[in-house]
């Protein structure tokens, strides 16, 4: 639960940063929270949160 509350804060800080920059615009960003948000109520969900903690394990032993 930890990994998974780190990477939200790292996403949203990383967006956050887009926006202000002017990089990524406020419908761009809103678009891929909803396709987020839909993917995640997806049967992928499960395999995509599998990969986020073989990615964590594989970086925290570096």
């Amino acid at each position: 639960m930890a990994v998974t509350i780190s990477l939200s804060l790292l996403l949203c800080l990383t967006v956050a940063a887009l926006l202000r920059r002017g990089t990524v615009t406020t419908a761009p960003a809103l678009a891929c929270t909803a396709f987020g948000f839909t993917l995640a109520s997806t049967g992928l969900a499960p395999a995509i949160t599998r990969l986020m903690h073989v990615l964590a394990d594989l970086i925290a032993t570096v």
